[in-house]
């Protein structure tokens, strides 16, 4: 995400690199390069050029402390003026109404009815809300059978009309069925074209106006770049949304839609998909998506996803069990089955600080933890409870059974005792009261 935008500026803080102080002559030049960077991140000239006269002047205006190199100021002061540029603050999703309804808008193939199911498990999981899914796609039949498998997947229900070719009806008729059937969310998905057309345009505006939605949003595909951006302005001329989502942000984009088509839509990007999996969609706070362009993490956001997944009453529990010399491989199994739910584990190692950089050219599969899980499944309930039983046999037979080797076998109990050592030291002593200023117990 973004590493050539990212790259392209760190070069540019570079030139500043052991100056003793800003000048109009080394802030110009270090400007010059970050234009250089965001056209090429496909931002608009115009759009570039107001940035960068923008950063140049709030430069030259600071007083730059002792303790403040200039180098480090240009990246603060840049790393403001791209929170500002996309929308300065998180702006959340109106889901106010009964039911709430979400008329879901963009080009064919631009992940809206993808999105629909991700926006139905978010608000389900994390809101409590009961939604119903709306096909409302008439023309592309694999459409709906789409949605019905997504509706599935997330266990939400999906209304479908089939004989009925009229989407404005069709969206009527789910409304009513959601307040018959106590639904308190409705998401209707639209049909996409393959370009912005006048049929489409006038479809969607009498949907709108029909069921008079509480949330439009505007659904595109990120790696499209300045593309995305001018067709979000044609239908914004048209349809007034009230939000945007980007979606393949994870995939080959260069960044210039997520960071110009806030200030040409003056519209907020609400959402971003991050993945193919139903749980793989985060808020867009741009402070933390600036964090991210210029390689200071997200450590927030690293923080929120282990708090939805890690249970207070449970950690209690394991505290007590490590404080107890108790910490077995269930335990440690659980533990990697709980950072799996958080993610993609090279994008959760970008969000540290100094670690995006480092991963860049990392091959990190999905899969990194499959011959661990392999190995703790090959084990007796007895071994897994008494890592201590692991003599040479037993390790020998649990090679064979996980499909692994002995190498690999003996290198995870031996990462399994460090780790039980790491964390019995963490519930102990400074540890413990580290622990406790973190937020833990």
């Amino acid at each position: 995400m973004f590493e050539g935008l990212s790259d392209r500026l760190d070069r540019s803080f570079k030139i500043l690199k052991g100056q003793g102080r800003i000048t109009e002559i080394n802030v110009a030049e270090s400007v010059k390069e970050i234009r250089k960077a965001l056209i090429e991140a496909d931002v608009s000239y115009k759009i570039a050029k107001q940035f960068t006269a923008e950063v140049k002047e709030k430069a030259l205006g600071q007083n730059v402390l002792t303790a403040v190199k200039p180098g480090e100021l240009m990246v603060k002061v840049v790393h403001d003026e791209l929170a500002q540029l996309m929308g300065g603050e998180q702006v959340d999703i109106n889901i106010k109404g009964s039911p709430a309804v979400i008329l879901i808008a963009g080009l064919q193939g631009s992940g809206k009815t993808t999105f629909s199911a991700k926006l139905a498990n978010y608000l389900k999981t994390k809101k409590s809300k009961k939604v119903l899914m709306v096909a409302g796609d008439v023309y592309r039949p694999a459409a709906i059978e789409q949605l019905k498998v997504l509706g599935e997947q997330v266990d939400v229900e999906v209304y479908t009309e089939a004989d009925n070719k009229d989407p404005v009806k069709i969206a009527k008729n789910a409304i009513k069925h959601a307040r018959d059937n106590g639904k308190n969310v409705v998401i209707v998905d639209t049909a996409g074209r393959l370009a912005v057309d006048e049929q489409m345009m006038n479809e969607i505006s009498s949907i709108k106006k029909t069921i008079n939605p509480q949330e439009t949003l505007f659904v595109v595909d990120a790696m499209t770049g300045q593309d995305a951006v001018n067709t979000a302005k044609a239908f914004n001329d048209r349809l007034d949304f009230d939000g945007v989502v980007l979606t393949k942000l994870d995939g080959d984009t260069r960044g210039g839609a997520a960071l110009t088509i806030r200030s040409v839509v003056e519209k907020p990007i609400k959402f971003v998909g991050i993945g193919e999996k139903m749980d793989a969609l985060d808020l867009f706070h741009p402070a933390r998506m600036a964090d991210r362009i210029l390689g200071m993490g997200d450590i927030v956001t690293l923080v929120e996803k282990a708090q939805e997944q890690f249970d207070e009453e449970e950690a209690r529990k394991l505290q007590k069990k490590i404080a107890k010399n108790q910490f077995n491989f269930d335990d440690f199994l659980k533990q990697i089955q709980q950072i799996k739910k958080m993610g993609n584990i090279k994008d959760l190692m970008a969000m540290i600080p100094g670690m995006g950089k480092a991963m860049k050219d990392m091959d990190i599969d999905d899969d990194a933890f499959k011959s661990i899980e392999a190995i703790i499944h090959s084990m007796t309930a007895k071994e897994r409870n008494n890592p201590a039983l692991l003599n040479g046999s037993r390790r020998k037979r649990i090679a064979m059974g996980s499909g692994t080797s002995i190498q690999e076998v003996n290198r995870l109990i031996k990462q399994f005792g460090e780790t039980s050592k790491m964390m019995k030291k963490m519930t102990t002593g400074k540890g413990k009261n580290m622990m406790r200023m973190m937020g833990g117990r």
